[in-house]
């Protein structure tokens, strides 16, 4: 609005004021009083420019965004620390218990054992917060002494990791909310309710699913994977709790019998055939050409909760695996047998099983 209001503007508006019979040249006595005014307003043209984009929620930065949400009772979802199983085992390579608040490191991250799932397993929540810690699996090593333990080993993810809410997200949610209102139950009551649970990346709403007062809940977790039984769980436990379905224990309303299920995931095969350039065969590309199917598939499932059904486009693997080093050309591409498009189950994401060229 004020981009229009440069120096030279203003400084020609002023000196317009001052009548032509008086010196108005620069070095003039008149043009040096009037110019290091004209810069200093200048300058507040610039600022209220930037004041009044930090006023609107589609134009603030995130610091100023944070305070427009906040308006609605909307903050950024704080960083949380991700939650894995921990496999324990002494000398003979049975399974050992070790003491609740046990902690290991494994490259420059630390874990605490918060829970005793079974004998020798356990659930090791990462110090760190952030996705950094859905990273890491293997082998852990104890900070302090464990009598009898030989080996300690990450081996998934029970609830993954968040970093803190990136800007857009938080923008999208403001304008979300907006047009529609989440109340007592409604669809939107439950999508703002599940997606503010840790490890969870989005849901899908089935409202009377299998009768009157009947809600199905399907869920993705936060790295847009299938989730684990254990995230399940948890999200069942906290908005209805089977063991009282339907009488308002958790956060759901009463009458509301909830199912909380996860997405599921479809294995595809993939056959194509590709040109390779000049010193390449396919065992140098092949991890390469995975990569990008997986990020495919990835960017793919971000879309799952806000779409009916997935499809997964022959024509976008294509591009994708054209831009690999190595890789010519590309032709006659089939998914899981068939040259064409693949629609998936509306609760289902795509999984690569074997890719052969």
């Amino acid at each position: 609005m004020y981009e229009k209001q440069t120096f030279e503007v203003i400084l020609e508006r002023m000196l317009a004021r001052v009548p032509n019979n008086v010196d108005k040249r620069e070095g003039s006595i008149i043009y040096d009083a009037l110019a290091p005014a004209a810069a200093e307003l200048a300058m507040s043209y610039i600022e209220m420019d930037v004041i009044l984009n930090e006023t609107f929620a589609d134009t603030a930065t995130r610091e100023y965004l944070i305070k427009r949400t906040a308006e609605r009772g909307i903050n950024p979802y704080p960083a949380t620390k991700a939650l894995l199983k921990g496999v324990f085992k002494n000398r003979e390579g049975n399974l050992l218990d070790i003491p609740i608040g046990s902690r290991f490191s494994l490259d420059d991250l630390n874990y605490v054992a918060v829970e005793k799932i079974e004998k020798g397993q356990y659930k090791m929540e990462c110090e760190t917060a952030g996705s950094i810690g859905n990273k890491y699996f293997g082998s852990i090593i104890p900070i302090e002494y464990i009598q009898h333990l030989a080996t300690g080993e990450l081996i998934e993810i029970l609830i993954p990791g968040e970093d803190e809410e990136e800007t857009e997200s938080l923008r999208q949610r403001y304008f979300n909310s907006l047009e529609s209102e989440a109340f007592g139950g409604n669809i939107a009551d439950y999508k703002e309710k599940i997606n503010k649970i840790q490890g969870v990346g989005g849901v899908k709403v089935y409202p009377v699913w299998n009768g009157g007062g009947t809600v199905k809940l399907v869920i993705i977790d936060s790295e847009y994977k299938m989730p684990s039984t254990s995230l399940i769980s948890t999200v069942q436990t906290i908005i209805d709790p089977i063991n009282n379905s339907g009488q308002g224990v958790g956060i759901a309303p009463i009458g509301h019998k909830v199912t909380v299920e996860g997405v599921s995931e479809t294995l595809t095969t993939i056959t194509t055939n590709i040109t390779f350039q000049d010193g390449y065969v396919w065992e140098d590309i092949k991890p390469y050409v995975e990569d990008k199917i997986n990020e495919y598939y990835n960017d793919l499932a971000k879309e799952w909760a806000g779409s009916s059904n997935l499809v997964v486009r022959i024509s976008q693997i294509e591009v994708r695996l054209l831009d690999v080093t190595g890789i010519l050309d590309i032709q006659d591409t089939s998914i899981n047998g068939v040259q064409q498009n693949l629609v998936l189950d509306a609760n289902s994401i795509p999984k690569l099983d074997v890719i052969t060229a």
